[in-house]
């Protein structure tokens, strides 16, 4: 199985170095010196880790054959992928790869069917679940403790504990706001 571990970010210097966004628990392990990943888009790679280092918190590669900045910042936004084995988790039990929480079911604790997650969004202050609604819209949980409360791989679920507004359907909102227009009147 693949799993994305980093996305490359800007050229760093003019030796060929890029900064990466990191999308792993493991840097150490998947974005080794010597490490083989490929890519997506796959016409990009596969690309061979040849050094990493930690700059002002954050993390910098030099891939094989990348030696100056136009190379380096052709790479932008490129997506590398690791091999995993399909049976690996994590290692702590709240964590998660990003294949095992898609496609599941969306509940709040009383059974109320929110959607399904259809993707995942990292970002630098959160990962974001989103949802695909069963009227086709979408909205956006982010995947904190607060609000997912539970995720059940047997069950295919994902519990969460909305605060107020943020699945409210925009008919509903629509409506309240009408309404209130209307006594104002």
């Amino acid at each position: 199985m693949q799993l994305v571990v980093a996305r490359i970010g800007r050229a760093h210097g003019i030796k060929g170095e890029v900064t990466v966004e990191v999308r792993t628990d493991e840097p150490e392990l998947r974005l080794a010196p010597g490490a083989v990943l490929a890519t997506d888009p796959a016409s990009a790679g596969p690309l061979t880790i040849e050094t990493g280092r930690v700059h002002s918190g954050r993390l910098l590669l030099r891939f094989a054959g990348v030696r100056d900045r136009n190379a380096a910042e052709a790479l932008r936004n490129i997506l590398l992928i690791a091999d995993v084995d399909p049976d690996e988790s994590p290692e702590d039990e709240d964590e998660y790869y990003d294949h095992q929480l898609m496609d599941l079911d969306v509940v709040t604790a009383d059974g109320t069917v929110i959607g399904r997650i259809t993707e995942i969004s990292h970002l630098p202050s959160q990962d974001l679940f989103i949802v695909e609604r069963p009227d086709g819209s979408e909205v956006l949980i982010p995947f904190v403790e607060e609000i997912v409360t539970e995720i059940d791989l047997e069950e295919q679920r994902a519990v969460i504990d909305p605060p107020p507004g943020l699945i409210d359907d925009r008919a509903e909102i629509a409506s309240a706001r009408d309404a209130a227009e209307d006594d104002g009147a």
